[in-house]
């Protein structure tokens, strides 16, 4: 888009000079004079260039980092074209280093911190926007980078932690998940070849006999086992990228034994973490739920927390709305209420995330404890049940052989 430097008269007769991006002249114009101002000189300093492609979303990590060495940079009084410059420099991120690239280029045309992120939303999500934003409107933009790197970090260490208590149970799955296909697709077939050689595969014993259909299943139609699989995973996604199905499948996230759980505390977690963060940099408590509603992870919690912000708007109090969803626990209700009393809103949610993290805590090492013996259970017990199964036929064949065998040494000796 052309960039444009321009002149105007402001009410007080002063000439006032700038600079914007626009389509064309007239637009820019037409911008002012809707403005109630009339440009006086208009020069375009940048022709229009080929459309920049966001590269896409960018690590957390990565961002934390950019975020605290921003933060410090500014805190020293370095311009904020200079500290973009030398962030793109240092970053070893090739996507983040080609976004701010494209920051300091806009920031150095005349747009704004906040407004330039706007244009890379996979990298700059709503909360990280508005605490910019607020930074910039308060003259505190060192702070709100500050308590992004912050926010980011605790983000962060808290996905860490819920991947790690995952990676075990995953690992122990893939593996007898494998065990078992290898065992059922390639030995049982090989194990009924020697049974009927043995003359003992007419009659079987019914867990025998299960083992082999599901063989047979897996041998004769696995691609279209395969297939159906992945259309229902298909399918599955589907319906969760609507709106309606998202909101079923988040629901059903709330109501899984044990899991549903945890997913609750952790999406109270974020929105009070996200919440506190932005009211303790400034942002209008409107504002701030909206962008809550968005980064909570969770849509029916995001409507929750849209409902109560019209119900705030409104002129409701913010406890009210939030208890009447019944998503929200009455002690986090009671100190949102206590903190709104007492105009400590923000550290109250803080106090509440900072609970909230410690049960996510304890629950993911509760939750770790309790899986990896479970696992290791299943593992054995699907084991044995092939092995036993198996060895059903000939145990039933050594016992009519062995009773055959002593009758007929009977009737010799009669």
């Amino acid at each position: 888009m052309p960039i444009y430097s321009y002149a105007y008269r402001d009410e007080s007769g002063a000439i006032q000079r700038g600079t914007a991006d626009a389509e064309s002249e007239e637009i820019l114009r037409k911008r002012f004079e809707e403005q109630g101002l009339i440009l006086t000189e208009v020069t375009m300093i940048k022709a229009k260039s080929a459309k920049f492609r966001s590269p896409g979303r960018v690590k957390l990590t990565n961002l934390s980092i950019f975020c605290r060495q921003f933060s410090t940079m500014v805190d020293a009084g370095v311009s904020l074209v200079r500290c973009l410059d030398v962030l793109g420099q240092q970053t070893q991120d090739a996507k983040l280093r080609r976004i701010i690239q494209d920051l300091g280029q806009r920031v150095e045309s005349g747009e704004s911190l906040s407004r330039a992120m706007q244009r890379h939303p996979k990298a700059f999500n709503s909360l990280f926007i508005g605490l910019i934003r607020a930074g910039e409107v308060g003259g505190v933009l060192e702070e709100s980078l500050q308590r992004l790197s912050q926010f980011l970090e605790k983000d962060v260490e808290l996905r860490r932690k819920v991947k790690s208590a995952m990676t075990y149970p995953v690992l122990v799955a893939t593996m007898a998940i494998g065990i078992t296909g290898f065992l059922v697709a390639w030995f049982v077939p090989q194990w009924v070849n020697i049974l009927g050689d043995l003359g003992v595969g007419k009659e079987l014993p019914a867990p025998t006999q299960f083992l082999i259909d599901l063989s047979n299943l897996i041998t004769k139609r696995g691609p279209v086992v395969v297939l159906s699989i992945v259309a229902i995973v298909i399918a599955w996604r589907l319906f969760t990228g609507t709106r309606f199905g998202r909101r079923v499948a988040d629901r059903l996230k709330l109501k899984v034994p044990v899991f549903g759980k945890l997913h609750h505390k952790i999406c109270m977690a974020r929105f009070s973490r996200t919440m506190g963060t932005l009211l303790t940099s400034g942002v209008p408590i409107l504002q701030a739920m909206e962008t809550v509603a968005g980064t909570v992870g969770n849509s029916v919690m995001s409507d929750a927390v849209l409902e109560a912000r019209a119900r705030i708007r409104e002129g409701d109090r913010i406890g009210d709305p939030l208890e009447a969803s019944g998503l929200f626990p009455p002690m986090v209700v009671h100190m949102i209420g206590v903190g709104e009393e007492a105009g400590s809103l923000d550290y109250m949610l803080q106090k509440i995330a900072d609970f909230y993290e410690s049960e996510v805590d304890s629950q993911i090492a509760s939750l770790t404890a309790a899986l990896e013996p479970i696992m290791i259970v299943s593992l054995g017990f699907i084991v044995g049940f092939i092995v036993i199964s198996m060895f059903l036929p000939l145990a039933s064949a050594i016992e009519k052989m062995s009773g055959g065998g002593a009758g007929g040494g009977m009737d010799a000796g009669e």
